[in-house]
């Protein structure tokens, strides 16, 4: 089954998740303060919260938008589109990336007011030096190369699970803690807990997003070539043409293998949205 969703309602769904994902990163991380001293035991559980939260938002709202979350997601989306592959048009990536935007600040003053505290406080946790923008560098890079790579080689249905387990590690792995979203990067500096960054740092952790986004692109060109790939990013494709190679799943079991053929809006108005076969489970 297909939804054809508008511009608007693609925006809506883009808004509601990037909330939804502060809303569980922030609030896990409080969460896991208050229960715990031992930072290791509250990272822990905010990044274990944060992976399976993230898993859920993407295979709930991927039908809909491609469940982006994130500006680099679509930036690359975009400049599959205009490098002659797949993916969003330039109206359609601004609605996109401001819905973001708008939703991350929304999902930190919810998480902040529902634990209580005063929403709209600043963060105080500078996060600066060299070292944590190669963090950045590296996390952003790696989460483009999962969403191209799977889009890439045939296996978008793994793309909720993959980025979930990726960011599980990313933020243990990297040195920065895998921010790796310039949209929720600028709702955590809302929060002034261990999971905030604050505003003065944003110039450069925004920055090194984009260069990691820039690299996981050159990456997946060199190792996958320039195939079309899954320009939606972390969604499914969008109008598709099914071919019957059934492909068993760890996150849905899908009825057949679709192979994209485009993932921009060709249709007529704002575009098709896209295809709920990558996620439709058997039942």
């Amino acid at each position: 089954m297909t939804a054809h969703a508008s511009l608007s309602r693609r925006a809506a769904a883009e808004l509601i998740g990037t909330a939804g994902l502060l809303v569980v990163v922030i609030g896990s991380g409080l969460q896991a303060a208050e229960l715990s001293r031992d930072t290791g035991v509250a990272l822990i559980a905010n990044s274990l919260a944060s992976a399976i939260g993230l898993g859920l938002i993407i295979t709930l709202f991927g039908p809909l938008s491609g469940a982006h979350l994130n500006p680099v997601v679509t930036l690359t989306s975009w400049w599959a589109r205009r490098t002659g592959g797949e993916g969003l048009g330039g109206k359609e990536a601004f609605v996109y990336t401001v819905a973001q935007t708008a939703g991350a600040i929304g999902g930190a003053l919810l998480a902040e007011a529902m634990f209580g505290r005063t929403p709209g406080t600043f963060s105080t946790q500078v996060r600066d030096g060299g070292h944590l923008l190669i963090g950045e560098v590296v996390a952003t890079a790696g989460l483009v190369l999962v969403i191209q790579g799977l889009g890439r080689i045939g296996r978008p249905r793994l793309i909720p699970a993959a980025v979930a387990a990726y960011i599980a590690a990313a933020i243990w792995f990297t040195s920065s803690g895998s921010f790796a979203n310039p949209a929720g990067t600028i709702g955590r500096s809302f929060s002034d807990s261990f999971t905030g960054i604050a505003p003065e740092s944003l110039p450069g952790f925004v920055a090194a997003q984009l260069a990691g986004g820039i690299l996981g692109l050159g990456l997946a060109a060199l190792l996958y070539g320039r195939g079309k790939g899954t320009g939606a990013g972390a969604g499914a494709s969008r109008t598709a043409k099914p071919v019957a190679v059934p492909v068993p799943v760890p996150v849905a079991v899908p009825v057949e293998r679709v192979v994209p053929t485009s993932l921009s809006e060709t249709g007529p108005g704002d575009g098709a949205s896209p295809d709920k076969a990558a996620y439709e489970p058997v039942g």
